[in-house]
């Protein structure tokens, strides 16, 4: 009986062997689509403008893994070049040899993360393999191209998650540098227990310009952005370069801080803490006023000076600007916020927090 009992495989490795055979299953279907494409696409071309030379192989990486298939590779006689017709069908850059969705999903993790190395291990547990290193992540960001056509506003508001990320350079003796990336979206999408951001764009700050006046560049150019008429809520931490925001946008932008940063030095200063609950509920109800009161009630209580020391830090952080520990949604009262989340990484973790 045991010996039939240690030949059943566990569940992890049951759950490791069906995702393999999914994966296979994925790249047979998605080789025999495209090829048949590719296939169809062959017979209706404009014959004589282009002209097939070969057949090539290509391998695609894709969130379920590599995608292998052979493209017909013709001659452009107008254009005088040669191209794969299928890419262009496709609206897909093949040379660089990942699919949108995963180049979308590795930029989101590097955004929404710690760092470049983090989104690549990320994904290497995902997909099973390395897909792209740290350094093809960032190179994926570097490669953003603002969109030609503009995407139109389906409302006044505009959603702008705003974060650095700090790279270390691989010289030695060089000093690392912060990249700095904002992503941005209309707003949410439940569909069932899933909840999409609607039309999300990123952008990535390069060059020592100021970053806010890019950035509204990017928002003109990307989208039907009109200042006077759109408003924008910002969530980040309290970098200056972040909170400046307030300066740049006085009329139209809510900054709102980010409250995972806010929850995370609470945690660490007031921990086993008695005040600890009553100041997370202040914080978990948008209660700016009633939380900087805890604050201020709680120095002097701590056991040890460093801790002393990182409280006064935060008050003096969050006295600067403390519109921002209170809910956007009230500040847009003549708009409609159905449908309206809380902003930032905090609220899903945060026990008794509003669910947005």
């Amino acid at each position: 009986m045991e010996d039939h009992i240690t030949a059943i495989p566990s569940l992890k490795e049951i759950e490791q062997l069906v995702w393999r055979n999914l994966q296979e299953t994925y790249s047979d279907v998605m080789k025999g689509i495209l090829e048949e494409m590719d296939q169809q696409i062959a017979e209706q071309r404009d014959k004589r403008r282009f002209r097939m030379l070969d057949k090539r192989g290509t391998t695609i990486d894709s969130l379920f893994g590599p995608i292998e298939i052979s493209r017909n590779y013709y001659r452009d006689r107008t254009a005088n070049r040669c191209i794969f017709l299928l890419d262009q069908y496709l609206s897909f850059d093949g040379e660089k040899e990942v699919t949108p969705l995963l180049a979308e999903t590795a930029m989101e993790l590097a955004v929404t993360g710690t760092s470049y190395r983090q989104a690549a291990n990320t994904l290497e547990t995902l997909v099973g393999y390395p897909v792209l290193s740290h350094e093809g992540i960032r190179q994926q960001m570097l490669g953003v191209e603002l969109i030609p056509k503009k995407t139109e506003l389906a409302q006044r508001v505009l959603f702008v998650e705003v974060d650095g990320l700090y790279m270390k350079r691989q010289e030695k003796n060089k000093k690392g540098k912060e990249e700095k990336i904002a992503a941005v979206h209309q707003g949410w999408e439940v569909n069932g227990k899933r909840t999409s951001l609607k039309e999300k764009r990123h952008f990535h700050h390069q060059g020592t310009s100021h970053f806010w006046e890019d950035f509204e560049t990017f928002l003109v150019e990307t989208f039907d952005y009109d200042p006077l008429t759109h408003l924008l809520v910002i969530n980040g931490d309290g970098a200056k370069w972040i909170t400046s925001c307030r300066e740049y946008f006085p009329s139209n932008a809510f900054f709102t801080i980010d409250r995972f940063h806010v929850a995370r030095d609470i945690q660490r200063i007031f921990r086993n803490h008695p005040r600890y609950r009553a100041i997370r509920k202040a914080l978990a109800t948008y209660d700016g006023e009633k939380l900087l009161l805890e604050l201020n009630s709680a120095v002097g209580t701590l056991e040890k000076e460093s801790r002393e020391e990182r409280l006064e830090e935060l008050i003096k952080q969050l006295e600067q600007y403390p519109e921002a520990l209170g809910d956007y949604r009230k500040w847009l009262e003549e708009i409609d916020t159905q449908g309206f989340r809380a902003m930032g990484s905090a609220e899903a973790t945060m026990r008794g927090s509003p669910s947005g």
